[in-house]
């Protein structure tokens, strides 16, 4: 497969998904939320870069996200949501991770009417960060999570214009929020996609099953993935081993390949 297979996995409790990852050759994307990151230990991450190593598995990184927004008006909001990234990206150094995804923090129905300045605040905040990127040799990832269409994800892409900035697109996300087709996003993002979030619903809530669970069509999904990304990071956000298993399976059944 040309795309590296990752697997979710909160950090200090991927135990139950590192055994299956080792044994399969899976890849891990480590979330941390910012509970995780103030009680860190350094010498547990210094074990598990150890382990992935020898193993010769990559990891990727899911940045926390709750109460944060990097656009955010207030001020304080933004300085909250930068010492978070700050935490994520002292973690990198040791771990060295491929991508970092992060989300954007927007929603139309809180910034509709202060779209431009939520945009130039996000361009300003990442910018800090995106040397820090391209120093550790990894790329941050934006990730959509309320958009509707791809436009203030574009603008905010077009602004920080940097080969370190790029897009997380996640099809389950998509699937419950969107006003357009997989086609028109993929149009607009597509050439900004370094990294796909998997995982499968009916349209009404983040249900993350496996694919082919839910209503979501794969086949055209796979298939414009593998045009407009096709080295992208492929990531099953799945939450217990079996339904990563299960998740598995139905990825093979689509693409006719071995994950």
């Amino acid at each position: 497969m040309s795309h590296s297979l990752h697997a979710h996995a909160p950090f200090g409790r991927q135990s139950g998904q590192l055994e299956y990852c080792l044994a399969n050759g899976i890849n891990l994307e480590l979330f941390f939320s910012g509970e995780t990151l103030d009680a860190l230990d350094v010498t547990a991450v210094d074990e598990l870069a150890v382990t992935l190593k020898a193993a010769g598995l990559a990891t990727t990184f899911h940045a926390p996200f709750m109460d944060l927004n990097p656009g955010a008006l207030d001020a304080g909001i933004r300085a909250a949501s930068r010492r978070r990234i700050q935490q994520v990206f002292q973690v990198a150094e040791r771990l060295r991770p491929k991508v970092i995804v992060v989300h954007p923090g927007y929603d139309d129905l809180h910034y509709g009417e202060t779209r431009s300045l939520w945009v130039k605040n996000s361009i300003e905040f990442w910018q800090e960060f995106v040397p820090c990127a391209r120093e550790l040799g990894t790329i941050l990832a934006i990730e959509n999570i309320y958009e509707k269409e791809p436009s203030t994800l574009k603008a905010l892409l077009d602004g920080v214009a940097d080969p370190c900035f790029r897009h997380c697109f996640d099809v389950g996300h998509w699937n419950m929020f969107t006003t357009v087709s997989l086609e028109e996003w993929f149009r607009e993002l597509g050439s900004y996609i370094v990294e796909s979030h998997i995982h499968d619903n009916h349209g009404q809530r983040d249900e993350h099953l496996p694919v082919g669970e839910g209503d979501i069509d794969f086949p055209r999904f796979f298939a414009l993935l593998k045009k407009y990304a096709p080295s992208a990071v492929w990531t099953i956000e799945a939450h217990s081993r079996e339904l990563l298993l299960r998740a598995r399976e139905g990825i093979g059944q689509f693409i006719g390949d071995g994950v």
